[in-house]
């Protein structure tokens, strides 16, 4: 899939920095095109960015899709929360699939390495948060070689710079989807998670630590799941690595995570946007991929039944002249 008419449409909601660096993510991307970004300031670096790539834009936030809904065929929603909600409302009636980049806790949850597949089928996919999307995989690893997980806390460090607004406005959503998310992939009942926004100069690279308390550890067979899962992340987030491996100290797992950037938008300490939004493009580029085979057969059994009927009407001729 090469061509612009065989890519999907989408439109970024968003201009800060997630939607920034998803934007310059989608536009490297050979199955989706980028037909519309919006914000609400044109004079916003994200909305300078954007138009210097030469992508239309627009400061009339969620009414420039309503206004003209055939311009996209996904939206990646990455405003806040509360905003959100009243997106996904308007959204839906407009019958777009939409890839939640806030922790609003609306749709599906998603993390690819864990569910790619299973979401597919979902017309509001949440990607949770930054360090759900760094921590999740590594939970997961440990209630699948643990059947006995009785708590689990994360802790993710971030730049001060790479927090936007939203971020900071989406707080206590952060902490309560990514906890909500920790319990549903962990299976665990008893979860936290902690983010620390670090204005340290220079800036820190994202870091997320997950701890775990289990009856019996056995680090062995986690430590083999642990990577099989690292491999599976890196695919799509290059910059994903261990620094600490599943280690067993004072009676609790810990498996400590750093991720790089791509440094598309902001320097490559910005892995936060990274692990969310590699996520994001990850399952858009699967559900577009799904849509172009799915086109492709349907088409394919069109002309097959254009053929046939040509065929049919054909001997129906011969068969009139024979009896004329």
């Amino acid at each position: 899939m090469t061509s612009s008419s065989e890519k999907i449409k989408v439109a970024i909601l968003g201009s800060g920095n997630i939607g920034t660096d998803l934007l310059i993510k989608v536009l490297r991307s050979p199955y989706l095109e980028c037909t519309l970004f919006i914000g609400r300031n044109m004079s916003s670096g994200g909305m300078h960015k954007a138009s210097s790539l030469g992508v239309r834009t627009s400061d009339q936030s969620i009414e420039a899709i309503v206004n003209d809904p055939d311009c996209c065929d996904i939206v990646f929603d990455a405003t806040s929360a509360i905003d959100h909600k009243r997106h996904w409302a308007v959204l839906d009636g407009l019958g777009k699939t939409v890839i939640d980049m806030t922790p609003a806790k609306i749709g599906a949850i998603c993390v690819p390495a864990i569910n790619l597949d299973d979401c597919l089928i979902e017309r509001n996919v949440n990607m949770i948060t930054c360090g759900g999307q760094a921590s999740l995989p590594m939970a997961y690893a440990i209630a699948r070689t643990h059947p006995d997980v009785h708590y689990i806390e994360v802790v993710s460090s971030i730049a001060s710079r790479s927090a936007g607004p939203a971020t900071r406005l989406n707080i206590d959503e952060y902490v309560d989807t990514t906890s909500s998310a920790l319990q549903y992939f962990s299976g665990c009942e008893k979860t936290k998670a902690i983010l620390i926004i670090n204005p340290a100069n220079p800036c820190i690279d994202m870091q997320t630590t997950i701890f775990a308390k289990v009856e019996q550890a056995n680090i062995e067979a986690l430590r083999l799941e642990v990577d099989a899962m690292v491999r599976i992340i890196q695919s799509y987030v290059p910059g994903y690595q261990i620094i600490l491996p599943p280690t067993l100290e004072n009676n609790r797992i810990v498996i400590m995570v750093k991720v790089l950037g791509l440094g598309d938008y902001l320097p490559r300490y910005a892995g936060n946007l990274d692990i969310i939004n590699c996520a994001a493009i990850a399952f858009a580029e699967k559900y577009a991929k799904l849509r172009y085979d799915q086109l492709r057969i349907t088409n394919h059994e069109s002309r097959i039944t254009n053929c046939f009927s040509i065929i049919r009407n054909s001997w129906e001729g011969v068969d009139k002249c024979q009896k004329f």
